[in-house]
C-alpha cells in the first residue's frame, strides 16, 4: 500500500511498518516507494531485535521497480542482503494483493521476477524460480558434486547443495525430532566450502509426498519454518528418489507449506500469511536518503 494509505493506520512518530508473519517467520515490513529507505545495518539490527525494537527475523522493504509491480528487498538481521526469502516473498505479496485488490501481483527480487498468486484469504502462491545446482552459483569454494558432497559433520553426510536465489545444502536424516539441530548445522553453516555462508535443511522423509524440515539459517538462526529451504529440500528428495511426483507436503515447526517442483527445478510454493500489526519506527530509524 502506498505511504499516505500506511500513515492512515499508523499512529504519530516516524516512518510506518507493517509487521507479518509467515509461519511465524516474521518480517517489519517498509514501504520505501514514495520515499527512498536506507537504514545502516545499526538501525537494522535494532528494528528487528525484539528486545529493543520492532523484532523480526528480517527487515523488508518494497521499493519501484521497473520488471514488476514492486522491487522487494530482504535485509538479514546482521545487514546482509539476501536475494530470496519465500515467507518473506508471500508476505510482500499479500499487502500487495490487498492493496491493489487483484488475484496476482509480480515481485522482482535479487532472484528474479516471482508471479505470486491468491490461494485462500490468507494464503499466497509464489513462482520460486528454478533451483540450480551449480557450485559456483551457490557458491562453493571449490568444485564437487553438490549432489553428494563431500562434507561429514557428525551424522550429517552426503549432503544436496542448491541454490534458488540464497545457498542451501539439504541433508536427509532418519529420526529429526531426536537431533540437536542447531549444534549439527552450524558447523556446516561456517565451514570453509562455503564462502559466503549457507542455510543448512535437515529433512526426513515421512512418505511419497510428505517431508518434515529443520532450517537453520543465515546468520545462524533456528528457524521455524524456511519457504526456500522447503523447495531445495523437495528438489533434493526427488533427486534421490525419496518422494514421488507433483505437489509434496513438507512439515515445518510452524506449519507447512505446499511445494511442487517440475522436473527442471522450478518450484512453486503455496502457504500462509499473517498480519501482525502496524505502527511507526522511531524517528532516528526513518533512514530517509
Amino acid at each position: 500500500m502506498s505511504t499516505a494509505a500506511w500513515s492512515r493506520i499508523a499512529p504519530e512518530g516516524g516512518r510506518p511498518f507493517v509487521k507479518m508473519h509467515g509461519l511465524r517467520n516474521h518480517f517489519v515490513i517498509v514501504d520505501g516507494r514514495d520515499a527512498p529507505y536506507a537504514p545502516s545495518e545499526a538501525a537494522i539490527a535494532r528494528i528487528c531485535d525484539v528486545q529493543v525494537g520492532v523484532g523480526g527475523d528480517q527487515l523488508l522493504i518494497i521499493q519501484h521497480s521497473d520488471r514488476a509491480d514492486a522491487f522487494l528487498r530482504i535485509l538479514n538481521i546482521d545487514g546482509r542482503e539476501v536475494s530470496a526469502c519465500g515467507n518473506a516473498t508471500r508476505c510482500a505479496a499479500w499487502l500487495l494483493l490487498e492493496e491493489t485488490g487483484r488475484d496476482g501481483v509480480t515481485l522482482e527480487t535479487g532472484a528474479g521476477v516471482l508471479r505470486c498468486a491468491r490461494a485462500g484469504p490468507c494464503e499466497v502462491s509464489v513462482q520460486m524460480g528454478r533451483i540450480v545446482h551449480d557450485w559456483q552459483a551457490i557458491p562453493l569454494a571449490r568444485a564437487v558434486d553438490t549432489l553428494d558432497l563431500p562434507l561429514v559433520h557428525g551424522p550429517l553426510a552426503r549432503g544436496v547443495a542448491s541454490y534458488i536465489g540464497n545457498p542451501h545444502v539439504t541433508f536427509f536424516v532418519s529420526d529429526l525430532a531426536a537431533l540437536d539441530v542447531a549444534a549439527l548445522a552450524h558447523p556446516v553453516l561456517s565451514d570453509p566450502l562455503f564462502p559466503e555462508q549457507v542455510n543448512v535443511g535437515l529433512a526426513e522423509v515421512t512418505g511419497v509426498a510428505s517431508l518434515r524440515l529443520q532450517a537453520y539459517e543465515r546468520p545462524g538462526i533456528l528457524t521455524g519454518a524456511c519457504g526456500t529451504g522447503a523447495c531445495v529440500a523437495v528438489r533434493a528428495a526427488r533427486l534421490r528418489g525419496l518422494v514421488g511426483p507433483g505437489r509434496i507436503r513438507v512439515e515445518m515447526g510452524a506449519g507447512a507449506v505446499i511445494v511442487d517442483v517440475s522436473d527442471t527445478g522450478d518450484a512453486v510454493m503455496t502457504g500462509p500469511v499473517a498480519f501482525c500489526y502496524s505502527g511507526r519506527l522511531p524517528r532516528e530509524l526513518e533512514g530517509t536518503v
